[in-house]
Order: C-alpha cells, then sequence, then structure tokens
C-alpha cells in the first residue's frame, strides 16, 4: 500500500494550523508553567531546525550554536531593558545607546544579524576546517564568548547576570517565528542551493568537479545557522526574565547535536521530532532529579540513550528523508 503523504502546500497549512492550536490550547490553559515550558520547546525546535540545515545539509561539524545565542541574547537585552534600569545595570553603556528602546522583535533581528555577522567572519576561517577540527574550533568559540561576557562586567554584569529581563516573548510570537524558521529552512533545502549544499555533504570533490563553490555554501548554512541561534538566544531571556554568561554553554551544544542525530542529520521533520521528543523527556527527568535529589542524571540518561540509539540506528529516526510530505 503506498504511504500516505501530503504536498508541501498542504504540509504548510497543516503547520500553521497545528501550531496556531498548540498556542490557543496552551494559553487556554492558563498555567504559566506549562506556557513557559512550550515557548522553551519551540525555541529548541527552531535551534534544532537550524543546526540541521548547518551540519545536516553540509555535513560540517559545528558545535558553536551557543556561542552565537549569547552574542544574540545580549545585543537584544541592550535595546529592551528599562531604560531607566540601564545605567544601574549597564554603567558602561554609551548614553546614546542607553537612551535606545526597542521593541523585542527588532532587537532579536539586530540580535540575530550580530550573530550572523560574527558568524561569517568567524566561518570564512573555520569552515575549511573537517569533523572534528571544525568541532572542536567552535567549541572554543563557546568558551571564548563566555569569557567575554564574564569579563565584561559593565555591559553583561559579569558572573551576576542581568535579572528583571522583560517578559516580552508571548507564545504567540515564537510560535510565528517557529513556523518562519522551518518554512526558511524547508525552502532552502528543496532549493537548487540546498541540493548544493547536500551534494557538499555526500561527496565535496565530486561536487567541486562539477562546478559547486562547497566553501562558499559552506559559509552561507554556517552564517545563516549562527544568525537563527542568534535570534533564538535573543528571544530565551525574554521568557525567562533572566540572563548569565554560562546560560548557553556545553551542555546546550551536547543538546542539540543529540537532537539532530536523533532525528536523523538533514531531516527537518526529524529534527522537530527529536527536539520535541527530547525536550519533554528531558524535562520529566528534571523533575525526576529534583523528587529523587540525584542532580546529573539527565545528562547521563540522554547520553547513554544517545549512544544506545546510534547502535540501533546511527542514521537517525529519518536519516536525511523527510517523511509525510511528497518532495518531489
Amino acid at each position: 500500500m503506498k504511504r500516505l503523504q501530503i504536498t508541501p502546500w498542504q504540509a504548510f497549512f497543516v503547520l500553521i494550523a497545528a501550531m496556531a492550536l498548540l498556542v490557543l490550547a496552551v494559553d487556554a490553559s492558563g498555567n504559566g508553567y506549562f506556557q513557559t515550558f512550550t515557548a522553551l520547546m519551540l525555541i529548541q525546535v527552531m535551534l534544532a531546525v537550524s543546526l540541521t540545515m548547518t551540519n545536516g545539509f553540509t555535513g560540517m561539524f559545528s558545535l558553536g550554536h551557543p556561542a552565537f545565542m549569547t552574542i544574540g541574547a545580549y545585543v537584544a537585552i541592550l535595546f529592551t531593558y528599562p531604560v531607566g534600569r540601564k545605567g544601574f545595570a549597564m554603567p558602561a553603556m554609551p548614553e546614546t545607546v542607553a537612551q535606545i528602546h526597542l521593541s523585542l522583535p527588532i532587537a532579536a533581528l539586530v540580535g540575530g544579524l550580530t550573530a550572523a555577522l560574527l558568524g561569517w567572519l568567524i566561518g570564512r576561517l573555520v569552515v575549511h576546517l573537517q569533523t572534528h577540527y571544525l568541532a572542536v574550533a567552535t567549541l572554543g568559540l563557546i568558551i571564548v564568548v563566555q569569557t567575554f561576557a564574564l569579563n565584561l562586567d559593565g555591559f553583561t554584569r559579569g558572573g551576576r547576570g542581568i535579572t528583571g529581563v522583560p517578559r516580552e516573548a508571548t507564545l504567540a510570537l515564537i510560535g510565528f517565528f517557529t513556523v518562519l524558521v522551518i518554512v526558511l529552512c524547508w525552502r532552502i533545502k528543496h532549493a537548487s542551493v540546498g541540493r548544493a549544499m547536500l551534494a557538499v555533504r555526500e561527496n565535496e570533490m565530486a561536487a567541486r568537479c562539477f562546478g559547486i563553490k562547497a566553501i562558499r555554501l559552506k559559509v552561507i548554512a554556517f552564517v545563516l545557522g549562527a544568525g537563527i541561534a542568534g535570534f533564538c538566544g535573543a528571544l530565551l531571556p525574554h521568557v525567562v526574565s533572566v540572563m548569565s554568561p554560562k546560560s548557553f554553554g556545553l551542555i546546550l551544544a551536547f543538546n542539540l547535536v543529540a537532537i539532530i542525530v536523533v532525528g536523523g542529520q538533514g531531516s527537518i521533520i526529524g529534527a522537530i521530532f527529536a527536539a520535541v521528543l527530547i525536550t519533554f523527556g528531558s524535562e520529566s527527568l528534571r523533575q525526576v532529579e529534583e523528587a529523587t535529589g540525584v542532580y546529573g542524571m539527565t545528562q547521563v540518561i540522554v547520553a547513554v540513550a544517545l549512544i544506545a540509539f546510534l547502535l540501533v540506528r546511527p542514521k537517525g529516526l529519518f536519516g536525511l528523508k523527510e517523511p509525510f510530505v511528497r518532495t518531489s
């Protein structure tokens, strides 16, 4: 029997309807915890899809998303933090900048563009590296950004962190941007530029022989992923109302890699499923940790489960395929 598949346009309307129903249902519940959890889960979905584009489409192994999230978060907070409190919280900020106040969508866009610019500067240097060398380089980028954030006390308050960040990231706003990110990455994957990226992933030397500019495509994927990560980083503190230099670190980098490995490197639908699955699983385990007092159990169980999953299904849930949606 032929499997049921829908067209991309039908999938788009299904996505819109599902997101609208999710937002309405969670808002109607009136449960603040559930609303925050859903917002964080949708941000995780955006991060997973963007990392799928960076790593899955081109075959790179970047771990740098938390660094770009940190940049985007601090840049956005500079423009959304209450003007009357900026002088106390960020004494090193120039007066002209301290008087600027932007709405969250615009501030998040500025944060995302700043992260994309950093991604362009870094990407031109590191995309020449292969596999674990690139992983180490981007891992070092996380440490460098965190160190700068810790020492720029006049802007970031150092290890004390910034509290009282306005909670302007509504669930509807995050849901809207989640749809945009999914559609953007989907369009890229199934456009000529995305097919060229996949060719580079499968055999870079052969792709070069056909005239594909592999390095240029890798830089594009790296910059787009950095920009979306910066945008997500800008949204997240406006959900939890706090930001510190260690908000986005190595554990987040590991979780994102686990998501795209489980979902299938290159599968957007797989990344969405895996992000939802791992987010729910991690939150459930966190509650068990608090009940039993055995802290750190979540990371151990996720790591062991990831190893077991790779042994059983090394290509992830869907590999490079997009199930349920007709792609040709």
